[in-house]
């Protein structure tokens, strides 16, 4: 049994970590899935997604501002849109994530969330949530 489900989302800044949760509580929900895998993929290139703490929220700003340091978009980039520093975060960051599918919950540690990683905002982004039963 596989099912699938595209979602919708906002993002306000150009840099920011929505968290993802309770979306893929829907999809895992809708899908009916009790054990399997869930695989949450982001079809943009200057987007991700990450898992990451959820308990502490300076984390995300710490998250950003070293994303900032590392990859500053620098005036002699040539990439015309401008936007150069989103397309290298978003890749360090990666288009998906694989979780773990047990007794009928995602499987996370203690503080772990998955984030939707925003790098080119604001824009109106979506994402995909794949579940697999096995």
């Amino acid at each position: 049994m596989t099912y699938v489900r595209k979602f919708s989302l906002s993002t306000q800044d150009k840099q920011e970590f929505k968290r993802l949760d309770s979306y893929l509580n829907v999809a895992l929900e809708e899908s009916g899935v009790s054990e399997g895998m869930m695989f949450v993929y982001c079809p943009h290139t200057t987007a991700g997604i990450t898992i990451n703490e959820n308990a502490d929220p300076d984390v995300k700003i710490d998250l950003g501002r070293a994303l900032d340091e590392t990859f500053p978009n620098h005036a002699y980039f040539v990439h015309m849109e401008g936007n150069s520093d989103g397309h290298m975060k978003a890749s360090l960051m990666g288009a998906s994530e694989s979780l773990i599918i047990h007794d009928g919950k995602v499987v996370f540690g203690t503080w772990q969330s998955v984030y939707f990683t925003e790098f080119d905002g604001p824009r109106q982004r979506t994402f995909y949530v794949k579940v697999m039963a096995g």
